[in-house]
């Protein structure tokens, strides 16, 4: 039983982890401030605590979580839903990006309706779904999009075109992201990267200034030409470095094709990306550095296909590895352009704002990944969400640990250098002490996530004694969100807020996500993304009405700047549309997540829509089963939920495969006891555990996404073979 906040002792706060005398001390301080509180709302006195900062980034971790559990003692999570643990002032709201556009625009756009950023923020969103042509003539306005030719119009609604955006316009978005700017601002001076190799961390951090960044990235595109032709796939196999942030937008502004790769992927998921792209060339390393330990690369990029390599070397100017004939070191690449008299300048290729400039691939969890062609909505479509939902402006260092492979690097790519901030790279591993203290030196204001990546720093204590309280905003996407994992990331900087984000490689942004001008609650989104609009559909794939607390498959409104409108290889519309019901006569778009709306208007993702069980006759998802779980024992490090008929007919079963933290032990006898208490109290009493293993790790995709599908398959094998009777 959970003690209300009124009634810790000084002997609760020793058991969080305070020596004696500092128990008495934040006794003291807690009790002093909460006698001036003069509310019983859980939601204000948690509030009040955090304005009077009773909790520091130095407590040890017991204690935030002690406060804040004892806060929200009693807290009715149905009748109220999540409880918030950040609430946005009116002033600051003024200031962000989004509160300042609403400010200007919001009398004239809703009229007297309008009050401030913050009550106002939900018709703002409702109003940009509604009118999206509206808030991108304004977003356009306030972000570094320069077109060689202007587009015609914003939205092109013929029914000949079915909706085209920006359509006739001209631009190289490469170019965009490197010319000095006065909205946002940005000069030649202004710092356009910084970063540190992992193992120099008492070095001073590396930057690179707008105009020292422009000039590298025309060197790589001189040469570039001399290498390949005109509209070529060119590939990028290597971590996120600058050298490959600079190869990135040379391919861009020489009118080539990026093709990403994940520098995690064996040699015949290279292979495979390398055949479905006809990619020509592919940039690479030697070797990857990671965790003080050397990784090869080049030796799987060649492996896994033919096409000519351009390799640059891990460390200093001389590679490690003997090229093949036809290949090129780094030295030799940049060698046939420092010949040309004006190596360092370069006219960009202008195209059409529908022209490909990159192909990413699904994960590939099922069959051969999908290839999808971003053109030049894709960017300005993410750099719009960074900016309005994560408050990106030109002051700001931010710092997301990923690769090009997926998504979130060129994401993180554009969203810096687009709004003009600064983008953070560390070349190296971000599970340890080295990263944190590159985000402390670097002076990182917006720090991106994955939830698997913060249980590592929280349960490592590896982040302990460094300083975080710069940054602004934290965001995480990927996977779902632990609360006790988010409730330590947010405490590392004063209970900053978390951005929940949620979307897809296909729509080159997020569908949901937080904003800085709502409250936010641990582990749940608070907003459609702007100018998203969506259903969620019960089983019969009728809408449930808005605001309506329920579950089921999200349907999304097709006008959606930035989302893919084919596949390289596999058809678009079978994939996204077929099958999706009509509603208010467009047929909706497919994304596949479940989807829970909460009461209070909060947002839970439940997991794919092939993650959905029907136990006894009740539909809930792998994910609701998960938060339960992982929180019944403390030996437990994470949860696997699936439902299994080992016969392939009959009723699905509850299968529970548990993690357990290194050095514990504990029998799947009596876990299965205590997780089936959990769920029946929690979720629902006729749920039952069919089985229970303990198993070392879970399979997942190389961007870290459980793969239930194959521990479906995995235990409905091992189940029917044993003759188990579950």
């Amino acid at each position: 039983m959970v003690k209300n906040i009124w009634e810790l002792s000084i002997e609760d706060f020793v058991e969080a982890g305070l020596n004696p005398e500092a128990a008495l001390e934040f006794h003291n301080i807690l009790q002093n401030a909460l006698f001036m509180i003069k509310t019983s709302d859980p939601r204000d006195i948690w509030r009040e605590l955090m304005a009077r900062t009773v909790l520091k980034p130095s407590h040890p971790y017991g204690l935030h979580q002690l406060v804040y559990y004892s806060v929200y003692a009693d807290w009715n999570f149905s009748s109220n839903g999540p409880p918030p643990y950040w609430f946005p002032s009116l002033d600051r709201s003024k200031l962000t990006n989004l509160g300042r556009i609403m400010e200007l625009y919001g009398p004239k756009l809703l009229g007297a309706s309008y009050k401030d950023p913050i009550s106002s923020f939900r018709l703002f969103q409702e109003f940009s779904s509604q009118n999206p042509e509206i808030y991108w003539s304004i977003v356009l306005e306030e972000l570094g999009v320069t077109f060689q030719k202007p587009p015609r119009c914003i939205l092109d609604m013929t029914e000949k075109s079915k909706g085209k955006w920006l359509p006739d316009s001209i631009l190289n978005i490469a170019h965009c992201c490197l010319l000095p700017s006065s909205r946002p601002f940005r000069d030649d001076n202004s710092l356009a990267i910084v970063w540190r190799d992992e193992g120099c961390d008492d070095s001073n951090v590396n930057h690179m200034t707008l105009k020292e960044l422009r000039e590298e990235v025309m060197l790589v595109a001189n040469a570039l030409d001399a290498t390949f032709s005109k509209g070529d796939a060119i590939a990028i196999d290597m971590p996120l470095t600058v050298n490959a942030v600079v190869i990135y937008l040379a391919i861009v502004l020489a009118g080539l094709v990026v093709v990403s790769i994940a520098d995690s992927f064996a040699a015949n998921e290279v292979a495979v990306r390398l055949q479905i792209s006809k990619a020509k060339g592919i940039f690479t390393q030697d070797f990857i550095l990671r965790g003080g330990r050397k990784y090869p690369l080049y030796s799987r990029v060649i492996e896994g296909g033919s096409c000519n390599a351009i390799v640059i070397p891990a460390t200093g100017n001389r590679l490690e590895v003997n090229l093949r004939e036809q290949d090129l070191s780094w030295e030799e690449f940049l060698s046939t352009a420092k010949d040309l008299p004006r190596s360092n300048y370069y006219s960009p290729v202008f195209h059409s704002i529908d022209a490909m400039t990159n192909i990413l691939f699904s994960s590939g969890t099922t069959g051969e990944p999908k290839a999808i062609p971003w053109t030049q909505l894709s960017p300005i479509r993410c750099t719009a969400d960074s900016w309005a939902h994560m408050d990106v402006q030109a002051a700001d260092i931010v710092c997301w640990p990923t690769n090009l492979g997926w998504v979130m690097g060129p994401i993180s790519l554009y969203s810096c250098l687009l709004a003009g901030a600064t983008l953070a790279l560390y070349h190296g591993s971000p599970l340890g002490p080295g990263f944190g203290k590159f985000v402390q030196d670097a002076g990182v204001t917006i720090l991106g996530t994955v939830p698997s990546l913060v249980k590592t720093w929280k349960d490592t204590k590896c982040m302990e004694n460094l300083d975080w309280t710069k940054i602004r905003y934290f965001a995480t996407t990927g996977e779902t969100s632990n609360v006790d994992d988010d409730l330590w990331l947010s405490s590392r900087s004063y209970y900053k807020p978390v951005i929940e984000c949620c979307g897809g490689t296909e729509l080159a942004s997020c569908y949901i996500m937080g904003s800085p001008l709502q409250p936010q609650a641990f582990g749940a989104f608070s907003t459609p993304s702007m100018t998203t609009g969506f259903v969620i559909l019960d089983e019969y794939g009728i809408p449930y009405p808005e605001d309506q607390a329920c579950v089921g498959e999200i349907g999304l409104f097709p006008l959606y700047l930035g989302a893919s409108d084919r596949l390289l290889n596999a058809d678009h519309h079978e994939v996204y549309f077929k099958g999706m019901p009509i509603y208010n006569g467009m047929q909706l778009r497919r994304h596949g997540d479940i989807l829970k709306r909460t009461v209070g208007g909060y947002f839970v993702v439940q997991g794919r829509a092939d993650d959905t069980m029907n136990l006894g006759g009740i539909k809930t998802s792998s994910v609701e089963i998960e938060c339960i779980c992982n929180n019944v024992d403390e030996s437990i490090l994470e949860t696997a939920a699936v439902s299994v008929s080992p016969r392939g007919v009959g009723p699905e079963k509850l299968v529970i495969l548990v993690v357990l933290k290194r050095g514990y032990k504990r029998s799947t006898e009596e876990l299965k006891v205590k997780l089936s208490k959990a769920i029946q109290s929690n979720l629902n009493p006729l749920f039952k555990v069919g089985f229970v293993k303990i198993v070392p790790s879970f399979p997942r995709t190389a961007s870290n996404k459980l793969l239930r599908r194959v521990l479906r398959k995995q235990m409905k094998d091992e189940l029917s073979y044993a003759g188990t009777k579950l």
